[in-house]
């Protein structure tokens, strides 16, 4: 299956430069479109959080202030997306049209992030969301879980730093689960066109079900042949081994399943998922 629509939220322009050219990469290698997305804050959302004891007027200076801000950042973010894409040499174009070259799109919409996010995510193959900015708490990220909790489609975090290359060295962090059996499905149009793949396991890692010999007996009847490494936790963090293992490796695209154990259980005590978003410095695509 290959990919033709990418989705690309953009809550602002700090971090926004770095997902687009990670887009435009993804774009480049298959012909697909870049639909960014820039949703707004719905002003009339600032009521019911006002309060009591706030008069009419105050709360409507406040839904003015609160809409010409969500105004001026979407007119940031429209301005950021035009110049670095014309600069770029991706063409802006209807969204609808078959592209045979890359191309990308601009949308504003008002409304809450995390709903209309998920809802847009369901008819495209990829969506990509900038990496948390440093010292910001993943659990913030509403555009990042909305899609990995709400649209049945893959997510691909962004680094900080423009990568070089997206996807020619796939590190495949596998542990059994359902979650990283979706994530291997919505990896396979990538692992057809990698030079190389490897499969990243451990004790620590596994959970009940098909160890990393069968996925890589599998993924041999799509054409893939994946090689099988084992690799340890760093100072007791699974995470920081598997991350350690993609970095050996020369990775530049690990994807894996996200939250096999809740998500409540993983932000109060931590896990796996949430040290690899926090930390991870290279493309990283999820899927549960």
């Amino acid at each position: 299956m290959p990919i033709r629509k990418l989705l690309l939220p953009l809550t602002g322009t700090a971090a926004g430069e770095a997902a687009l050219a990670t887009a435009l990469l993804i774009a480049r290698a298959f012909n697909a479109h870049v639909t960014a997305l820039h949703v707004r804050v719905d002003s009339r959302d600032v009521a019911p959080l006002a309060g009591e004891g706030l008069s009419g007027a105050m709360i409507e200076e406040m839904m003015s202030a609160t809409e010409k801000e969500s105004g001026d950042r979407a007119s940031a973010v429209r301005v950021m997306f035009e110049k670095f894409v014309t600069e770029n040499g991706v063409p802006i174009e209807d969204p609808t049209r078959v592209p045979d070259h890359p191309t990308a799109s601009f949308a504003s919409i008002t409304g809450r992030e995390e709903d209309l996010v998920a809802q847009q995510a369901r008819l495209a193959d990829l969506t990509i969301v900038p990496h948390p900015e440093a010292g910001e708490d993943v659990s913030s990220s509403d555009a990042l879980h909305a899609v990995l909790f709400d649209s049945g489609r893959p997510v691909l975090i962004a680094p900080r730093a423009t990568p070089a290359s997206v996807g020619t060295r796939i590190a495949v962090g596998w542990n059994g689960s359902a979650e990283s059996a979706a994530a291997v499905w919505g990896a396979l149009p990538w692992l057809n066109r990698a030079s190389a793949v490897r499969i990243l396991w451990s004790d620590d890692y596994q959970r009940r079900g098909p160890a990393a010999p069968e996925l890589a007996a599998y993924l041999r009847l799509h054409g893939v042949n994946a090689e099988i490494a084992t690799f340890r936790p760093v100072d007791r963090e699974v995470g920081a081994g598997l991350l350690a293992a993609a970095r050996e490796f020369g990775a530049d695209l690990l994807t894996m399943g996200a939250y096999s154990h809740s998500r409540i259980r993983q932000l109060i005590l931590g896990g796996v998922t949430r040290h690899v978003l926090e930390r991870g410095t290279l493309p990283v695509m999820m899927n549960r």
